[in-house]
């Protein structure tokens, strides 16, 4: 583990330290720098953000009702683990508010929003080339958040707090070969493609079918016997055909 480039700008005056403390951490569990399941001491987290116990502490609890952490106050802290079912449950709320929120902004979005579109989906497919996920999550999440914005501000907020929240999860799957890269790029410009046509159900099935892979994947890599029962409803709710009306229904 180590701590990354916010480390420095962690050390803000009084008034910033909780803000800071805050996202710094968060940060490095999303990152997965802190792994799931790993125990840290609060002193050691505390030298890691560069702020004292007190800032940390409403920090942690902070992180505590995010779901991020477990354990108690003023005793050690404890990364959250993947879970299947959490995974289920932020994946099931995303699809339906995203694939809503979708609907909503589809046939608001201007030409020059269009055009932003296709700009991030050709960065997110330049950095895929080389493997840099770094640089390919800041247009992915520009991407999923500019599909959302006009469906208005709460939509947007719950929807980034979802996609944070899978960003964990996200990275497992991701990084461990190029066919998950392609298979992503796929469902982008497949969810562009309908976006151009000012289609906006075309735009929210391309959508569903893009995360309902991303989630499936990913359950079956951290918990291949798990099935996900909740999810199973909603897509069956969502997209057409018996995969998941016959079987969740």
């Amino acid at each position: 583990m180590h701590a990354d480039d916010g480390t420095a700008a962690a050390r803000p005056g009084t008034s910033g330290n909780v803000a800071a403390a805050h996202q710094h951490v968060r940060r490095l569990i999303l990152r997965g720098e802190l792994w799931p399941g790993q125990t840290i001491s609060q002193t050691k987290l505390a030298g890691l953000c560069g702020v004292s116990r007190t800032p940390l502490r409403e920090a942690l609890r902070m992180l505590r009702r995010e779901g991020l952490i477990t354990g108690e106050p003023n005793r050690q802290v404890t990364v959250a683990p993947f879970s299947s079912p959490d995974l289920e449950q932020i994946y099931a709320m995303r699809v339906a508010l995203e694939s809503a929120a979708v609907r909503c902004t589809v046939m608001k979005m201007t030409p020059e929003d269009v055009a932003d579109l296709q700009g991030h989906v050709a960065r997110m497919e330049d950095f895929a080339a080389s493997g840099d996920y770094e640089r390919w999550e800041a247009p992915h999440q520009a991407f999923h958040q500019a599909l959302v914005v006009k469906a208005g501000p709460r939509f947007a907020r719950t929807l980034a707090e979802l996609s944070d929240h899978g960003e964990r999860y996200r990275r497992y799957y991701t990084e461990p070969g190029r066919r998950s890269w392609e298979r992503g790029a796929r469902g982008h410009r497949a969810i562009l493609a309908a976006v151009k046509f000012a289609d906006p159900e075309a735009s929210a099935h391309n959508l569903v079918a893009h995360l309902a892979h991303t989630v499936h994947s990913v359950i079956a890599l951290i918990d291949p016997g798990y099935d996900p029962l909740t999810l199973g409803s909603v897509l069956a709710g969502l997209l057409p055909g018996p995969r998941y009306r016959e079987r969740y229904a």
